[in-house]
C-alpha cells in the first residue's frame, strides 16, 4: 500500500469504561441555533422490499459469517475454509456484493469497518467513506433562491458523487491484517462476473422501482434492463464482463489503480461529463484520499460493552447514547410487549437522535464533543427526563459541554437506506463486522467499469447555516459526510460477545439498537433477535413494520399520545454471538442473506 493511503493514527486498545470523562469540548459560536429540526430524511421513503424469508438460527465452532447475499457468503467461507482470516474473507465478500448486490454498495462507494485483532487484543475503527470533492462548496445543493433542492435533483448525477473509499479501506485492511495474497481475494468476485450470477427476487424489485431513474443513462440502461428493454426480472442470469476487467486489475495494480490509474480517471471523466448535474471530482481528489483511523466509542450495557465508530459517523455515538440513556430502565421486567417499554426505548432514540442532529459531523472539520455525548454523568441526567412515565412532548439537544448547544444548528440531511451490512468470524477469534453503501439505492445512477457511483453528497446538510448558526454537517472541500452506518462490537469481561450491524438509512440506528436489547435484555437469539419486527421513534412520530405483529402495538402506542405510521422497515441486520456452545449467528429475512460457518 502505498505511503499515501496509510492509516492516520494508531490502533486502539479497548478502553476502560468505568469512568467516561467529559473529554472533547465544542467550540463556541455565541449563536443561539433554531429548534431541533426534522431530517429530510424522514419524507423520503426507505428502500421498499417484500422479501421475507424464514430463516434459522446458524451454529458452528470454528468460524462464522452472515452477509447479504449467498454468493457473497460463499466466497466468504471459501476463504475462510481455506485458511484465510476475517478480513480477508471480508474483502471477498465486498467484491461479490458490489457485483451481486449493486444497488446497495460497491467500488464506487464507501464503508467503514470495526476490526477486532485477538492476538492484539485490539479493536480498530476503519473509515473509508467517501470525502468530497474540493470544488465542492457550501450551496452546491442550494437552488438560485437559497432553497434546497428537490431530492431527485440533488441525487441523480454527478453533483452528487464524493471520492470513492471502499477501495481504499480494502486495500487498507488488507495491508493491515491481511493473510492471503491480494490476487486470491478476488477470484470468486472474477468468476461470477465472467460467467453469471443469478438475479434475486430482492434485486428485481429495487430495480423495477427504480427503472425510470436508471434509464436516464445508457450504462445504467444496458445493464439493468434486458434487450427487450425489461427491468431484469428475479431469476435472470446476469453477468459483468466489465466489473470482471475491473477487478482484474484492481487485482494486479492495487489501489493505485482508482487512486492514481485508470479507474480512478474512468470515474472522474463520468462525474464531470455526466449529462446530468455534472459534479467537480478531479484525479488530484483521488489523489488526496485517506482512509482514517477512528475513535472507538464504547458504552456499558447490562454487563457488556457496545462498542462502535466514533465520527464521521454518528452510529456509535447515537447507539450508546439510546442504550446509555436506558440504563436505569428495567426492561427485561417490561418485556417486549409493553408499551412502556417501547415508549422508554422511543424517547431515549428521539433524545438521542436530537443530539445527532445538533453535534455529530467529520471530526477532522469539527470539534465533535464525542466522549462528553456518551458520559454516565450526561446520560443519567437526560434519563430522568423518562423517568415521569408520559410521552416526552418535544426533545431538545442537551448540553454535554457548557453551552454546547449554542454552538450549532441542526441539519437537514437526505440520508438514504441503500447499503449492506456484513459480520466474519474467524477460526483465530479475529472479527469484521462492516457497513458498505452507495448512499441512494443505485447512487448517482452513473455507471462506470461495471459499478454504480455514490450519490454520497447528499449526506452532508443541503443548509450550511441557519438563523447565522453553521450546521456541523454542512458541505466543506475534503470533508466526509456524517452517516449513521452503526457496525458494532460488543464486549463481555473484556472478550467479544456480539458482532451485528444493519443497512436502513438513520434507521440503521434503530435496527442496531433494537436487537441489541432484544438480545441482552429480552433474551432473544440473535436470529430472533434480528426478525423481531421493528418500532422506530427518530423524531416523535412512532414507526412500526407493516404485516408483521408489531402493528399490535399500535393502540397501546396511540395511548400514550404518539402519532404511529404503519410501513415498510426494511432492514438488513446481520450478526453473530459467542456462546459457551459455540457460534450463533443469523441474517435478516427481510433481505437475501445467508449465514455459513464451520
Amino acid at each position: 500500500m502505498s505511503k499515501q493511503h496509510r492509516l492516520k493514527r494508531p490502533s486502539l486498545k479497548l478502553p476502560r469504561l468505568s469512568r467516561l470523562s467529559l473529554g472533547l469540548c465544542c467550540a463556541l459560536w455565541g449563536v443561539v441555533p433554531t429548534a431541533f429540526a426534522l431530517q429530510t430524511s424522514d419524507v423520503i421513503a426507505p428502500q421498499v422490499a417484500d422479501t421475507n424469508q424464514q430463516k434459522s438460527l446458524v451454529k458452528a465452532s470454528k468460524f462464522m459469517l452472515a452477509t447479504a447475499n449467498p454468493y457473497a457468503t460463499q466466497a466468504g467461507f471459501e476463504v475462510l475454509q481455506a485458511g484465510g482470516n476475517a478480513v480477508d474473507a471480508a474483502i471477498a465478500v465486498q467484491l461479490v456484493l458490489g457485483l451481486v448486490e449493486p444497488q446497495s454498495s460497491g467500488l464506487g462507494g464507501g464503508a467503514i469497518a470495526m476490526v477486532w485483532d485477538n492476538k492484539q487484543k485490539k479493536l480498530y475503527a476503519l473509515d473509508g467513506r467517501e470525502t468530497a470533492p474540493m470544488g465542492a462548496t457550501p450551496t452546491m445543493f442550494l437552488d438560485d433562491k437559497g432553497e434546497p433542492l428537490k431530492f431527485l435533483d440533488a441525487v441523480i448525477g454527478g453533483k452528487s458523487v464524493g471520492t470513492p473509499g471502499t477501495p481504499a479501506l480494502l486495500g487498507a485492511m488488507h495491508s493491515t491484517f491481511g493473510s492471503k495474497p491480494w490476487p486470491s481475494l478476488f477470484q470468486s468476485a472474477i468468476v461470477l462476473a465472467e460467467n453469471g450470477f443469478t438475479v434475486t427476487d430482492h434485486m428485481a424489485q429495487q430495480v423495477a422501482e427504480n427503472a425510470e431513474g436508471l434509464k436516464q443513462f445508457a450504462g445504467t440502461r444496458d445493464y439493468f434492463f434486458t434487450k427487450e428493454g425489461a427491468p431484469l426480472p428475479a431469476g435472470f442470469k446476469r453477468d459483468n464482463p466489465e466489473y470482471a476487467k475491473t477487478l482484474k486489475l484492481f487485482a494486479e495494480k492495487g489501489v493505485q489503480a482508482f487512486y492514481g490509474g485508470e479507474l480512478g480517471q474512468a470515474i472522474v471523466d463520468t462525474v464531470t461529463q455526466s449529462p446530468v448535474s455534472p459534479g467537480t471530482l478531479s484525479m488530484a481528489d483521488f489523489k488526496r484520499y485517506r482512509v482514517a483511523m477512528r475513535e472507538t466509542v464504547c458504552v456499558p450495557y447490562r454487563a457488556h460493552d457496545v462498542c462502535g465508530m466514533g465520527p464521521p459517523t454518528s452510529g456509535g455515538i447515537t447507539v450508546g447514547q439510546i442504550l446509555g440513556l436506558l440504563r436505569p430502565f428495567d426492561l427485561k421486567g417490561l418485556g417486549p410487549n409493553n408499551p412502556e417499554s417501547w415508549r422508554l426505548i422511543g424517547d431515549a432514540s428521539r433524545l438521542a437522535f436530537a443530539d445527532r442532529g445538533r453535534y455529530i459531523a467529520d471530526s477532522d472539520f469539527v470539534p465533535v464533543p464525542t466522549q462528553a455525548l456518551i458520559n454516565e454523568a450526561y446520560l443519567a441526567e437526560r434519563a430522568k427526563l423518562l423517568q415521569d412515565g408520559k410521552r416526552l412532548e418535544k426533545t431538545e439537544p442537551g448540553n454535554p459541554t457548557p453551552n454546547a448547544a449554542a454552538a450549532w444548528a441542526d441539519d437537514e440531511p437526505l440520508e438514504l437506506p441503500s447499503t449492506s451490512h456484513f459480520v466474519v468470524a474467524d477460526a483465530q477469534g479475529n472479527i469484521v463486522s462492516m457497513t458498505t453503501t452507495i448512499e441512494n439505492g443505485f447512487g448517482s445512477r452513473l455507471w462506470t467499469r461495471g459499478f454504480l457511483l455514490n450519490n454520497e453528497l447528499t449526506d452532508f446538510s443541503f443548509k450550511p447555516e441557519e438563523n447565522g448558526a453553521p450546521v456541523a454537517n454542512r458541505i466543506e472541500p475534503g470533508k466526509r459526510p456524517r452517516s449513521s452506518m452503526s457496525p458494532t462490537i460488543i464486549f463481555k469481561n473484556g472478550n467479544p460477545y456480539m458482532a451485528i450491524g444493519s443497512p436502513g438509512g438513520s434507521r440503521i440506528i434503530n435496527y442496531t439498537a433494537q436487537a441489541i436489547i432484544a438480545h441482552l435484555d429480552w433474551g432473544m437469539d440473535v436470529q430472533q433477535a434480528i426478525a423481531m419486527p421493528h418500532l422506530a421513534n427518530r423524531f416523535g412520530d412512532y414507526d412500526v413494520e407493516e404485516k408483521t405483529s408489531a402493528v399490535d402495538m399500535k393502540a397501546g402506542l396511540e395511548a400514550l399520545g404518539y402519532k404511529v405510521n404503519v410501513t415498510n422497515m426494511n432492514s438488513g441486520l446481520h450478526g453473530i454471538v459467542y456462546t459457551a456452545e459455540g457460534i450463533q449467528g443469523g441474517a435478516d429475512p427481510r433481505r437475501d442473506g445467508t449465514v455459513l460457518g464451520e
